[in-house]
């Protein structure tokens, strides 16, 4: 990926650490950020970063304010969006404003709290790199609200879900959104493969069919 550029924005969980790959004349923007295990660093996500800024796209990686704290685990969603909506806020308005369409979105938990905040953010899209759907072996702990959260305010939405995935396959998160064509099966389970090829395929024709 491009040289990238390290900011800090201030949340009410205390800074977040943005990776920011900005180049010259972007198609548009993408904010993504990890899931629970707190690292942008993951093969999947950065093996989807540098395709998209390969192809034109400005991409921010950011790690929330909870992981640069030094937690372990993610907080409530009652404290998790409120810290994430300054950093979205921080990268999306101002003199240095991302170029739109904006895109929110990231891995398992990541994408959780971008589904839940794509509204309030102002974004135009959103994409999930593996949606938990429900703990494993337990789909009546249903997370399909969440999943659904961009839906009613029209907002376009794209879950890329590995086949084996034992929080949600494929056809599990299919079955809980309008339209099956907004999910793509790819090799592999909920840490996809070593090679995320199809991944990033998937991933990039959601974001450049919004340019």
């Amino acid at each position: 990926m491009s040289a990238t550029r390290v900011l800090e924005v201030g949340t009410p969980l205390g800074a977040a650490r943005v990776h920011l790959a900005r180049p010259p004349r972007a198609h548009g923007s993408v904010v993504l950020t990890h899931g629970a295990g707190g690292s942008i660093g993951a093969a999947d996500v950065t093996a989807v970063a540098a395709g998209l800024v390969e192809a034109g796209w400005a991409v921010a990686l950011v790690e929330q304010a909870w992981v640069v704290a030094g937690r372990k685990l993610p907080p409530p969603a009652a404290t998790q969006d409120p810290a994430w909506l300054p950093v979205v806020a921080h990268l999306a308005t101002g003199r240095g404003a991302l170029p739109r369409p904006l895109v929110v979105g990231g891995k398992s938990n990541g994408a959780r709290v971008a589904f839940r905040t794509a509204h309030a953010v102002g974004a135009d899209a959103a994409l999930a790199l593996a949606f938990p759907l429900h703990p494993p072996g337990k789909p009546a702990l249903s997370r399909a609200e969440e999943l659904r959260a961009p839906v009613p305010h029209g907002i376009p939405l794209h879950v890329v879900q590995g086949e084996t995935d034992a929080f949600g396959t494929p056809a599990e998160v299919r079955a809980e959104l309008p339209d099956p064509s907004w999910v793509t099966g790819v090799k592999g389970g909920h840490g996809f493969t070593r090679r995320p090829d199809d991944l990033v395929a998937a991933a990039l024709a959601f974001v450049c069919a919004l340019a």
